[in-house]
Protein backbone atom coordinates (compact mmCIF):
# COMPACT_ATOMS: atom_id res chain seq x y z
CA UNK A 1 0.00 0.00 0.00
CA UNK A 2 0.81 3.70 -1.11
CA UNK A 3 -0.30 6.71 0.36
CA UNK A 4 -1.40 9.72 -1.68
CA UNK A 5 -0.06 12.73 -2.40
CA UNK A 6 -2.85 14.98 -0.20
CA UNK A 7 -1.96 17.46 2.59
CA UNK A 8 -3.15 15.87 6.02
CA UNK A 9 -6.29 18.68 6.66
CA UNK A 10 -9.61 18.05 8.16
CA UNK A 11 -11.20 19.12 4.82
CA UNK A 12 -8.71 16.52 2.56
CA UNK A 13 -9.64 14.08 4.99
CA UNK A 14 -13.43 14.21 4.82
CA UNK A 15 -13.48 14.63 0.62
CA UNK A 16 -11.05 11.56 1.19
CA UNK A 17 -13.74 9.17 3.34
CA UNK A 18 -16.24 10.55 0.71
CA UNK A 19 -13.96 9.20 -1.96
CA UNK A 20 -13.63 5.60 -0.01
CA UNK A 21 -17.89 5.33 -0.13
CA UNK A 22 -17.77 6.08 -3.43
CA UNK A 23 -14.93 3.32 -4.73
CA UNK A 24 -16.52 0.75 -2.03
CA UNK A 25 -20.40 1.33 -4.24
CA UNK A 26 -18.33 1.04 -6.97
CA UNK A 27 -16.46 -2.03 -6.46
CA UNK A 28 -19.48 -3.80 -5.22
CA UNK A 29 -21.52 -2.64 -8.65
CA UNK A 30 -18.62 -3.98 -10.54
CA UNK A 31 -18.47 -7.42 -8.56
CA UNK A 32 -21.93 -7.80 -9.43
CA UNK A 33 -21.52 -6.64 -13.19
CA UNK A 34 -18.72 -9.40 -13.06
CA UNK A 35 -20.93 -12.39 -11.70
CA UNK A 36 -23.79 -11.48 -13.90
CA UNK A 37 -21.72 -11.22 -16.86
CA UNK A 38 -19.76 -14.87 -15.83
CA UNK A 39 -23.21 -16.47 -15.65
CA UNK A 40 -24.10 -15.18 -18.84
CA UNK A 41 -21.53 -16.05 -20.47
CA UNK A 42 -21.33 -19.83 -18.86
CA UNK A 43 -25.05 -19.97 -20.45
CA UNK A 44 -23.34 -18.67 -23.88
CA UNK A 45 -20.58 -20.93 -23.74
CA UNK A 46 -23.55 -24.20 -23.05
CA UNK A 47 -25.13 -22.92 -26.07
CA UNK A 48 -22.16 -22.55 -28.25
CA UNK A 49 -21.11 -26.40 -27.05
CA UNK A 50 -24.06 -27.88 -28.19
CA UNK A 51 -24.64 -26.03 -31.23
CA UNK A 52 -21.32 -27.02 -32.10
CA UNK A 53 -21.91 -30.63 -31.55
CA UNK A 54 -25.10 -30.62 -33.87
CA UNK A 55 -23.91 -28.74 -36.76
CA UNK A 56 -20.76 -31.03 -36.79
CA UNK A 57 -23.07 -33.75 -37.25
CA UNK A 58 -25.38 -32.48 -39.63
CA UNK A 59 -22.46 -30.61 -41.99
CA UNK A 60 -20.96 -34.80 -41.67
CA UNK A 61 -24.26 -36.16 -42.75
CA UNK A 62 -24.17 -33.67 -45.71
CA UNK A 63 -20.79 -34.44 -46.81
CA UNK A 64 -21.88 -38.14 -46.93
CA UNK A 65 -24.92 -37.44 -48.84
CA UNK A 66 -23.36 -35.50 -51.18
CA UNK A 67 -20.16 -38.34 -51.32
CA UNK A 68 -22.86 -41.02 -52.34
CA UNK A 69 -24.67 -38.52 -54.94
CA UNK A 70 -20.98 -37.66 -56.39
CA UNK A 71 -20.64 -41.86 -56.47
CA UNK A 72 -24.25 -41.92 -58.18
CA UNK A 73 -24.08 -39.49 -60.84
CA UNK A 74 -21.53 -38.68 -63.52
CA UNK A 75 -18.68 -35.67 -63.02
CA UNK A 76 -20.19 -33.80 -66.21
CA UNK A 77 -23.57 -33.98 -64.60
CA UNK A 78 -23.01 -33.28 -61.13
CA UNK A 79 -20.50 -29.99 -62.21
CA UNK A 80 -23.67 -28.86 -64.82
CA UNK A 81 -26.13 -29.08 -62.11
CA UNK A 82 -24.27 -27.31 -59.95
CA UNK A 83 -22.71 -24.67 -62.81
CA UNK A 84 -25.24 -21.87 -62.28
CA UNK A 85 -26.80 -21.46 -58.48
CA UNK A 86 -30.09 -19.22 -58.45
CA UNK A 87 -30.16 -19.12 -54.83
CA UNK A 88 -28.44 -15.87 -53.22
CA UNK A 89 -27.70 -15.54 -49.60
CA UNK A 90 -26.97 -11.97 -47.84
CA UNK A 91 -26.35 -11.09 -44.40
CA UNK A 92 -27.61 -8.81 -41.95
CA UNK A 93 -25.50 -7.89 -39.18
CA UNK A 94 -26.89 -5.95 -36.03
CA UNK A 95 -26.08 -5.10 -32.34
CA UNK A 96 -27.42 -6.10 -29.05
CA UNK A 97 -26.96 -4.69 -25.32
CA UNK A 98 -25.85 -7.13 -22.93
CA UNK A 99 -25.24 -5.67 -19.64
CA UNK A 100 -22.95 -2.94 -21.25
CA UNK A 101 -21.61 -5.03 -24.08
CA UNK A 102 -22.33 -4.65 -27.64
CA UNK A 103 -22.82 -8.13 -29.10
CA UNK A 104 -23.34 -8.98 -33.06
CA UNK A 105 -26.22 -11.13 -34.16
CA UNK A 106 -26.05 -12.40 -37.46
CA UNK A 107 -29.40 -12.88 -39.08
CA UNK A 108 -29.23 -14.87 -42.79
CA UNK A 109 -31.71 -13.60 -45.17
CA UNK A 110 -31.53 -15.87 -48.33
CA UNK A 111 -33.85 -15.30 -52.25
CA UNK A 112 -34.22 -18.27 -54.70
CA UNK A 113 -34.56 -21.88 -54.52
CA UNK A 114 -31.06 -23.94 -54.36
CA UNK A 115 -32.00 -26.90 -56.28
CA UNK A 116 -32.29 -24.85 -60.14
CA UNK A 117 -31.61 -28.02 -61.47
CA UNK A 118 -33.41 -30.23 -63.57
CA UNK A 119 -34.46 -33.78 -61.17
CA UNK A 120 -33.75 -36.27 -64.32
CA UNK A 121 -30.62 -36.21 -64.26
CA UNK A 122 -29.85 -36.22 -60.95
CA UNK A 123 -30.26 -38.39 -57.25
CA UNK A 124 -32.21 -37.47 -54.84
CA UNK A 125 -28.76 -38.04 -52.53
CA UNK A 126 -27.60 -34.48 -54.07
CA UNK A 127 -31.45 -32.50 -53.40
CA UNK A 128 -30.78 -33.89 -49.74
CA UNK A 129 -27.41 -33.14 -49.42
CA UNK A 130 -27.59 -29.29 -50.74
CA UNK A 131 -30.64 -29.01 -48.61
CA UNK A 132 -28.54 -30.10 -45.53
CA UNK A 133 -25.57 -27.75 -46.43
CA UNK A 134 -28.57 -25.01 -46.51
CA UNK A 135 -29.50 -25.69 -43.30
CA UNK A 136 -26.22 -26.11 -42.04
CA UNK A 137 -25.23 -22.75 -42.98
CA UNK A 138 -27.49 -21.52 -41.24
CA UNK A 139 -26.67 -22.89 -38.28
CA UNK A 140 -22.75 -22.27 -39.14
CA UNK A 141 -23.66 -18.57 -38.85
CA UNK A 142 -25.92 -18.65 -35.82
CA UNK A 143 -22.50 -20.42 -34.15
CA UNK A 144 -20.41 -17.82 -35.10
CA UNK A 145 -22.76 -14.93 -33.53
CA UNK A 146 -22.56 -17.31 -30.04
CA UNK A 147 -18.94 -17.44 -30.61
CA UNK A 148 -18.47 -14.22 -31.06
CA UNK A 149 -20.68 -13.40 -28.17
CA UNK A 150 -18.58 -15.40 -25.71
CA UNK A 151 -15.63 -13.61 -27.27
CA UNK A 152 -16.96 -10.47 -26.16
CA UNK A 153 -18.28 -11.20 -22.82
CA UNK A 154 -14.93 -12.73 -22.22
CA UNK A 155 -13.27 -9.42 -22.75
CA UNK A 156 -15.60 -7.49 -20.82
CA UNK A 157 -15.28 -10.12 -17.74
CA UNK A 158 -11.52 -9.45 -18.12
CA UNK A 159 -11.55 -5.78 -18.24
CA UNK A 160 -14.42 -5.88 -15.33
CA UNK A 161 -12.12 -8.29 -13.33
CA UNK A 162 -8.66 -5.93 -13.70
CA UNK A 163 -11.32 -2.66 -12.55
CA UNK A 164 -12.59 -5.08 -9.94
CA UNK A 165 -8.89 -5.87 -8.68
CA UNK A 166 -7.47 -2.44 -8.75
CA UNK A 167 -10.12 -1.46 -6.37
CA UNK A 168 -9.80 -3.59 -4.18
CA UNK A 169 -6.49 -4.11 -4.15
CA UNK A 170 -5.08 -0.84 -4.91
CA UNK A 171 -7.47 2.09 -4.98
CA UNK A 172 -9.14 1.60 -1.78
CA UNK A 173 -6.43 0.36 0.15
CA UNK A 174 -4.52 3.35 -0.69
CA UNK A 175 -7.33 5.81 0.20
CA UNK A 176 -7.81 4.05 3.36
CA UNK A 177 -4.23 4.04 4.60
CA UNK A 178 -3.59 7.72 3.37
CA UNK A 179 -7.20 8.62 5.70
CA UNK A 180 -5.18 6.53 8.65
CA UNK A 181 -2.13 8.38 7.87
CA UNK A 182 -4.20 11.75 7.91
CA UNK A 183 -6.07 11.03 10.95
CA UNK A 184 -2.63 10.27 12.67
CA UNK A 185 -0.86 13.61 11.82
CA UNK A 186 -4.48 15.26 13.00
CA UNK A 187 -4.60 13.39 16.54
CA UNK A 188 -1.07 14.67 16.24
CA UNK A 189 -1.31 17.89 15.92
CA UNK A 190 -4.22 18.34 18.25
CA UNK A 191 -2.35 16.84 21.40
CA UNK A 192 0.65 19.29 20.57
CA UNK A 193 -1.99 22.26 20.52
CA UNK A 194 -3.61 20.79 23.85
CA UNK A 195 -0.01 20.49 25.32
CA UNK A 196 1.26 23.86 23.71
CA UNK A 197 -2.03 25.61 25.81
CA UNK A 198 -1.34 23.33 28.88
CA UNK A 199 2.31 24.84 28.61
CA UNK A 200 1.12 28.50 28.25
CA UNK A 201 -1.67 28.57 30.52
CA UNK A 202 0.80 26.97 33.32
CA UNK A 203 3.23 29.39 32.59
CA UNK A 204 0.34 32.43 33.35
CA UNK A 205 -0.30 30.59 36.35
CA UNK A 206 3.10 30.90 37.76
CA UNK A 207 3.46 34.91 36.63
CA UNK A 208 0.32 34.92 38.53
CA UNK A 209 1.62 33.03 41.71
CA UNK A 210 4.62 34.59 41.59
CA UNK A 211 3.29 38.53 41.34
CA UNK A 212 0.46 37.65 43.91
CA UNK A 213 1.96 38.29 47.78
CA UNK A 214 0.91 35.72 50.29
Amino acid sequence: MAKLNIKPTRMELIKLKRRVKTAERGWKLLRDKQDGLMKHFMEVIKEARDLRKEVEEKLSRAFKNFAQASGLMYPEMLETALMYPSAKVSLDVKKKNVMSVYIPQFEVKKEGNILNYGFMQTSGELDISLASFQEVFELMVKLAGIEKQAERLAEEIEKTRRRVNALEHVSIPNMKETSKFITMKLTEAERSAIIGVMVIKEGMEKKEREATPF
